[in-house]
């Protein structure tokens, strides 16, 4: 369990992730809108949940992250970064440039990116295989993926669900980034989810529903995910904010994606400063 200084740690972390997705969105447009409603769920991952080594990035040992939205790569790359897979400095330097491996949707030429994605609804099917490969070859490590809601619409994830139960991969933990918008509209209007955990329950999941910014909640769900060897997947459905952090942006569906120039760079970081030094009573 973790500890006070633990969950403030993690705070820190995740007001400096946003920081330096920003500070990547002004080199080159990313999905910042979704980046930001994620920002929370990556850095207890990459902080707290995750076994990995950052030297040595094929290690066996090690627990899989599959980001099943892909065009959150922005907010993956800038968790590899600070996980240390490389120096924030290369990135910046090197985002969206000709040759270079930082593109729009990841690449597995990033040092810690298992596997290309970004056609919306494959994630989890990926996330699935590679969990059966675990239990066959007597893995104990876990698979994490991040999906967004929206492509929670399409058919292919279903059948992972169902995939995933009926092979007993309690090793299997999905994250839903539920933040109620893509890049059309409100979720609900477009292709109704609801009721989502009703909906994982019926795929036999174990399903724990959160407040995807709440770093203590988080920490809580990763604290009681069942055994790695238990037959049963585990679904965190986290109710999430696009554009978390930012005001401007906040549940704006225009924020799906863009650039942000260096005022309001400035204005943006200063906001999340402001509300961090408010969090800890100063």
């Amino acid at each position: 369990m973790a500890d006070k200084s633990t969950i403030e740690r993690l705070k820190d972390q995740a007001c400096e992730m946003r920081k330096n997705m920003l500070k990547l969105c002004h080199v080159g447009a990313t999905h910042i809108g979704g980046d930001l409603s994620a920002a929370d769920i990556l850095t207890v991952l990459f902080h707290y949940a995750m076994k990995y080594d950052p030297k040595n990035p094929k290690w066996e040992g090690r627990d899989r992250f599959i980001l099943s939205k892909g065009h959150a790569a922005g907010a993956l790359y800038t968790s590899l970064a600070m996980a240390g897979y490389f120096e924030l400095d290369y990135l910046f330097n090197n985002y969206r440039k000709l040759d270079s491996p930082f593109g729009e949707h990841p690449s597995d030429k990033v040092p810690g990116v298992e596997i290309p994605t970004g056609s919306l609804g494959h994630g989890l099917s990926i996330s699935t295989g590679i969990a059966l490969a675990a239990r066959l070859n007597k893995k104990n490590h876990r698979v994490f993926a991040l999906l967004g809601d929206g492509e929670s619409q399409e058919g292919m994830v279903w059948e992972a669900a169902m995939a995933a139960r009926h092979y007993k991969l309690g090793n299997l933990v999905a994250f839903i980034d539920r933040n109620g918008l893509s890049l059309d509209g409100e979720t609900e209007k477009l292709m109704r989810l609801e009721p989502l955990a009703d909906k994982w329950k019926a795929f036999g999941w174990n399903v724990m529903v959160i407040d995807g910014h709440s770093i203590e909640q988080i920490v809580n769900a990763i604290d009681n995910l069942p055994p790695v060897d238990s037959d049963t997947p585990t679904v965190i459905i986290a109710k999430t904010v696009k554009g978390k952090g930012v005001s401007c942006m906040e549940n704006d569906v225009n924020w799906h994606a863009g650039s942000i120039d260096a005022a309001l760079l400035e204005k943006c970081c200063a906001e999340l400063d402001e509300a961090r030094k408010r969090e800890r009573g100063e």
